[in-house]
């Protein structure tokens, strides 16, 4: 197997910008759980974090197919900024274990607001995500028509409105 490329996965530049992405994602959400209170005891900055997170990968992964194949720039974007930031912002994990911890209160209130909260999160979540790629989908539409309309003008942002 000498002289072959190695996969993404094995490639340091590329397990630099998750690892750099997912410290900083991290650390966002460190400072929104600290600026964020709950309700009751339900975490409305993790609820944040996983409803943006989930619209910013859904627009974030459609922009970058729009734009063609998953390499180079758009491959670096797309695990710095999706697999590291966005996959280190957003916790499922921490979604699990709060309405876990919701479903096993003695309170028939908290129990209703766990699966309100975990199923809620959910669906939302999935909104979320379709949410963002219509959104990355109609601004596609929109600079393509724009670029079609002033013939093609080049340079960053030309044929834009």
């Amino acid at each position: 197997m000498s002289g072959s490329v190695r996969p993404p996965h094995l490639r340091l530049r590329f397990l630099a910008l998750v690892f750099a992405g997912g410290a900083a994602g991290t650390a966002l959400r460190a400072g929104l759980t600290l600026a964020v209170p709950h309700l009751g005891r339900v975490p409305l900055a993790i609820l944040t974090a996983n409803l943006v997170g989930a619209f910013a990968l859904g627009w974030l992964l459609e922009a970058l197919a729009l734009r063609g194949p998953d390499e180079g720039s758009r491959r670096a974007a797309r695990l710095g900024l999706g697999t590291g930031l966005i996959g280190s912002f957003t916790t499922y994990s921490a979604l699990s274990a709060d309405t876990a911890a919701l479903l096993g209160a003695a309170s028939p209130a908290e129990v209703l607001a766990g699966l309100a909260y975990g199923l809620g999160s959910v669906l939302a979540g999935l909104a979320a995500a379709f949410a963002g790629i219509a959104c990355a989908a109609a601004l596609h539409r929109r600079r393509t028509d724009a670029t079609e309309r002033t013939g093609g003008a080049g340079g960053p942002g030309g044929g834009q409105p």
